[in-house]
């Protein structure tokens, strides 16, 4: 991790510290990527596409999950696979998350994405960088219907904030009761 600027956070492959995390997460740095990233990323989401149009069934690309995982899906119908997956993830409910435990999230999120080791695409990573620069922060609640699954429950409001499918949260709008943190019980 280097900084190209006073404030900014740039992914290059090198680990995050503790201090990059608290600037991104209280708003008070940018995120860039590196191009190596971006290239790194494209290679290895070109490998999950080739699992995706291979006759080998590849578990959650070419399969169902959990109890599907023997369920062969069609390939005309693995996109709307994906997208079911995360609608499935994407409920919540009690108190929202903190804005700078979500950026915090966030930014970890896509310092994983970086890594070129989960197959997304390199706009999904772009997405991730530019909703933090731009402080566009998903209202993710305290509980998720993953139960185990730890960063998952923020992590699927992450991906599913598009505009018309979530209301995020920005210090600027009007505070509403949906896009303010509840207090946390004492």
């Amino acid at each position: 991790m280097d900084d190209d600027a006073d404030d900014g956070v740039r992914l290059d492959g090198v680990p995050l510290t503790v201090e990059d995390v608290v600037r991104v997460a209280r708003g008070r740095a940018s995120v860039t990527l590196d191009d190596a990233v971006l290239d790194r990323v494209a290679a290895s989401r070109a490998i999950v596409d080739g699992l995706a149009d291979d006759p080998v069934p590849h578990y959650g690309v070419s399969t169902g999950f959990g109890a599907l995982a023997s369920t062969s899906i069609p390939p005309e119908r693995r996109r709307a696979l994906q997208r079911s997956l995360i609608r499935s993830h994407a409920a919540g409910a009690g108190p929202l998350v903190e804005r700078e435990v979500v950026r915090a999230t966030m930014l970890l999120r896509l310092q994983t994405l970086a890594t070129a080791r989960t197959g997304v695409r390199p706009e999904v990573v772009r997405l991730y960088a530019g909703m933090l620069d731009a402080d566009v922060v998903p209202a993710v609640h305290e509980n998720g219907s993953l139960g185990c699954s730890g960063d998952l429950a923020p992590s699927r409001t992450s991906r599913w904030s598009r505009p018309a499918r979530a209301r995020p949260s920005r210090p600027t709008a009007r505070a509403s009761p949906a896009a303010t943190p509840s207090p946390r019980p004492a």
